[in-house]
């Protein structure tokens, strides 16, 4: 059984502490994607924590594994070492040219959005004027489809992801967002948006942040009654999680260089107070999950189907994509 977080976030910085992935390690986790930048960190950060990041798991090798293959995380959880890719969350750090997605993939993304919230040359954010994809958009898309990249459409508008599902030719998920039916919040998604990601063969991954979840202290309880509803909307083949729980360590100053507005990329009208932040799932909440499946009408199968399966099949596929299949040639 491989248990898969679809998303964690450090500090976005090159010498950020890799213990909580240790800690998810430690609660159960195989394979984490860790978020190296969003649109909101130029591109020069987004390299210094690439490099930072690469150098840390290099000097570990008995821990972690940068991979690129599911074959590589089946290999890593046997050795008992924690499989590591990484993640963007925004098209801003691609500057505007589909050919950085190849550059990044070299680097160890293996999972992108184009929009944070807000929108961009490429693509419509959740708190923003929809606009759908934008002809620059689907240049992208056709990118991380020929990359062997997972598209993701967290943060995106809904006009924009559906834009995005209907683009791709390959399984789009939602690497951190919950069901809009459940909690009436812009970053959550609507049942038609769910029904598209499903009908891409794609994956609903559950986000542990309380904001989305409708609970001030979000537990394994809260993350699985949402993957419930998912599972019954679209099936049980189409839930995850990636619980998006965001690392702080107040050693590191990881605010992102300029003019810095945090309530533009959090906006008050969509209900965000940046001066109370939302709670987070703890690590250790992996090992309540499998119980709390359970409890909401999951059978064992089903269980490692959410926990892990489900990705590890979108990625398998994804992976290796046409560009993946003609290096291995």
């Amino acid at each position: 059984m491989i248990n898969w977080d679809a998303h964690a976030c450090l500090p976005q910085h090159p010498l950020a502490d890799f213990t909580p992935v240790r800690r998810l390690h430690a609660a159960g986790v195989n394979y984490v994607s860790l978020n190296v930048g969003a649109d909101m960190n130029p591109v020069s950060q987004v390299m210094s924590v690439i490099a930072g990041y690469r150098a840390t798991i290099a000097a570990d090798p008995e821990r972690y594994v940068l991979v690129s293959s599911v074959d590589d995380i089946i290999q890593a959880a046997a050795d008992g070492r924690m499989a590591i890719s990484f993640d963007l969350e925004g098209a801003l750090p691609l500057l505007d040219q589909p050919d950085m997605v190849a550059l990044y993939a070299q680097l160890g993304v293996r999972q992108i959005h184009f929009a944070y919230n807000r929108n961009n040359s490429v693509a419509d954010g959740c708190h923003d004027v929809a606009r759908g994809l934008t002809p620059l958009g689907h240049r992208m898309v056709q990118a991380v489809n020929d990359n062997g990249i997972l598209m993701d459409c967290s943060h995106t508008g809904r006009l924009c992801s559906l834009e995005i599902m209907n683009a791709s030719s390959q399984p789009v998920i939602f690497s951190h967002a919950n069901p809009y039916t459940l909690v009436q919040h812009g970053r959550n998604v609507t049942d038609e948006q769910i029904r598209a990601c499903a009908g891409t063969g794609g994956v609903v991954c559950m986000s542990g942040l309380s904001f989305f979840l409708g609970s001030d202290q979000p537990c394994a309880e809260d993350v699985a009654r949402h993957a419930a509803y998912v599972a019954d909307l679209v099936g049980v083949k189409h839930v995850g999680i990636g619980l998006d729980i965001c690392f702080q360590q107040s050693d590191l100053d990881d605010t992102p260089p300029g003019a810095f507005d945090p309530s533009h990329w959090w906006p008050a009208s969509a209900g965000y107070d940046i001066n109370h932040p939302p709670s987070f799932t703890p690590p250790e909440v992996w090992r309540e999950l499998p119980s709390a499946l359970r409890k909401v009408g999951m059978n064992d199968k089903e269980v490692e189907l959410v926990l892990g399966r489900n990705m590890m099949r979108v990625a398998q596929q994804v992976w290796s994509g046409p560009q993946a299949l003609a290096k291995a040639a």
